[in-house]
C-alpha cells in the first residue's frame, strides 16, 4: 500500500465517517478508526500509520494527550489534533505534546487537507532532519536505487501524496506506485513511516 496511511481517533462515529470520506476522496488510505484510547494504541502498534488524526476529548476524558505521549515515546509519526477545544488551557497542554497541527472543529475538507500537508512536510523537516544522498543510501543497501526511485523517495520524505508525485514527475499514478513498490522491496519496508524510520537509522 503506497498511499499515505492515516489512523482516525475520534469517539463520534458520524464525525469519524465524515473524516474517512474526506480522506478517501483524495490520496489517503484510512487504516482504521479508533473510538477510544485502547483501540487507538492497538491500531498504532499493529497498523503502523504514517499519520494520526487525534481527537483530544475521548469519552469525556482528555485521552488524546495520553495517546500523543505514547506516540512520542514509541512511534515517530506525525499527529494532528482535531478538537472542538480552542481555550488557552487546552492549547497549552496540547503544545507540550508537540503535535504537527491543531484543527478546530467544525472544519472543511480544504482545511483538513492543507493541515495534513503542512504537518507531513514539517515532520520531515523538523523531526527527521536528514540530508538524503543517493550514494550514501546505495552504499548500505543490497539493490541500489535508480535515479527515478531516489526522486520518488525524496517526495515520500517530503510527505507528498502519490498524485503530487505523479504531477511533479510527469508520470501516471500507477508508475509512481510501481516505483514506491520497488523502493519498499529494496529497503525491505512496507509503509512510508517504516521507510522514513529506516532512513533515519541508516543516515544518522
Amino acid at each position: 500500500m503506497s498511499a499515505i496511511r492515516v489512523l482516525i481517533v475520534e469517539d463520534d462515529p458520524i464525525i469519524a465517517e465524515d473524516i474517512k470520506d474526506m480522506l478517501s476522496s483524495i490520496d489517503y488510505h484510512v487504516v482504521g478508526i479508533a473510538y477510544d484510547k485502547d483501540e487507538a494504541l492497538s491500531h498504532i502498534s499493529e497498523n503502523k500509520p504514517d499519520l494520526v488524526l487525534l481527537d483530544i476529548n475521548l469519552e469525556g476524558n482528555y485521552e488524546g494527550f495520553d495517546i500523543a505521549n505514547y506516540i512520542n515515546k514509541n512511534r515517530k509519526v506525525p499527529f494532528l489534533y482535531l478538537t472542538s477545544y480552542s481555550g488557552k488551557e487546552i492549547l497549552d497542554k496540547a503544545k507540550q505534546t508537540l503535535p504537527m497541527g491543531y484543527v478546530v472543529k467544525p472544519f472543511n475538507e480544504r482545511e483538513l487537507f492543507s493541515s495534513i500537508e503542512i504537518a507531513l512536510h514539517n515532520f520531515s523537516k523538523f523531526i527527521l532532519p536528514l540530508e538524503l544522498n543517493r550514494d550514501v543510501i546505495n552504499n548500505v543497501i543490497v539493490n541500489p536505487l535508480t535515479e527515478k526511485e531516489f526522486d520518488i523517495l525524496k517526495g515520500l520524505y517530503d510527505g507528498k501524496t502519490n498524485q503530487q508525485l505523479a504531477d511533479e514527475q510527469f508520470v501516471s499514478i500507477n508508475t509512481v506506485k510501481t516505483h514506491i513498490k520497488n523502493i519498499y522491496e529494496k529497503l525491505d519496508t512496507h509503509t512510508r513511516s517504516e521507510t522514513m524510520s529506516l532512513l533515519n537509522q541508516l543516515l544518522h
